[in-house]
């Protein structure tokens, strides 16, 4: 699967050209100073939907164009991904279902809601979500756009690792946050095989560390104490079987875990520094540099802002308080 999916990332690139754009790679030199390293920011905040998102979604579409157009198409998200994925199918003049936790934020509900999708509120976790919206696809024949577990998605996330390595031919680790692990699959897969020297590193919030957890036993596992988290993005576990977890397990060399008061003060620093409006998850690669500056130290870095998409009271609050 892995050659094919080099493939398919080269593929994805001109195909998602249309919705997706070229984020800028951004050198940091105060915070390179303070911590030690020749830090790059990569700013997925900056798409249309305000995350990475919009690149698998739009490759999973578009690769499946006229199906989408005759059966519709059907998703499962916690927020950016929903958003993605109801952002092309506007554009494409597609019908969507999108099953979404209740506990969604009310910032991202609202702008579902003003998509026009059919919106389907589920109690429990986002993975319950899942598996209500596939199998409401299996029944009625539409097309699922999984948030991370479909090749086609993970080939599309990983354009992201296409532009890094085209922008920094020379970069020595990328930092990526992970929930479902399409981001990191995609962008380890690809910059390992083109560059295996570079170091891959996921970063996971401690209250919802479900892939270190998965790692520490070997195998995919959801039974995992859970808490709350500012990174509720990457929240919560993994669907069973999900072929993310495989490739984080031979692509990526650590995952790390970061504890609730990093993001935060992650949140105030990319701000500081760069006057981006970083959400808890998109935070997550500056709050690894700021828990862990020893395994940076010297490197050429760049730390994947996955997101920006926080309401405006909670940012206030973390960015002024």
């Amino acid at each position: 699967m892995e050659n094919r999916l080099v493939s398919q990332i080269e593929a994805a690139r001109l195909r998602i050209r249309p919705y997706a754009r070229k984020t800028e790679v951004s050198f940091s030199p105060d915070l390179s100073a303070k911590l030690g390293a020749h830090i790059y920011f990569k700013w997925e905040n900056h798409q249309p939907t305000g995350s990475f998102k919009i690149r698998g979604a739009c490759n999973k579409i578009l690769v499946n164009l006229l199906d989408c157009q005759k059966r519709g198409v059907i998703s499962a998200s916690t927020g950016n991904h929903g958003l993605a994925v109801a952002f092309v199918c506007q554009q494409e003049k597609l019908a969507l279902t999108l099953y979404v936790p209740a506990s969604i934020s009310s910032l991202k509900r609202q702008r579902l809601e003003a998509t026009g999708a059919r919106l389907i509120f589920v109690d429990g976790p986002c993975e319950r979500a899942e598996t209500l919206a596939r199998k409401e696809a299996r029944e009625n024949g539409q097309v699922f756009v999984s948030p991370y577990n479909d090749e086609e998605v993970i080939a599309g996330q990983g354009t992201c690792g296409l532009e890094i390595l085209e922008d920094l031919p020379e970069i020595e680790e990328v930092m990526v946050p992970i929930g479902g692990g399409g981001l990191i699959g995609g962008v380890a897969v690809y910059l390992k095989t083109l560059k295996p020297a570079i170091k891959i590193t996921g970063i996971e919030p401690e209250n919802s560390a479900f892939i270190k957890n998965s790692l520490e036993h070997n195998h995919l596992t959801n039974d995992f104490p859970e808490k709350p988290t500012l990174a509720e993005a990457v929240a919560g576990g993994l669907e069973e079987g999900a072929i993310t977890f495989d490739l984080v397990k031979k692509y990526v060399d650590r995952v790390i875990t970061v504890e609730e008061d990093a993001i935060y003060q992650a949140i105030r620093l990319v701000f500081k520094y760069h006057q981006e409006k970083v959400e808890g998850a998109g935070a997550l690669a500056m709050a690894g540099l700021i828990s862990y500056p020893e395994i940076f130290s010297g490197k050429k870095v760049v730390a994947v802002t996955s997101g920006g998409n926080i309401e405006e009271a909670l940012w206030k609050k973390i960015i002024y308080s």
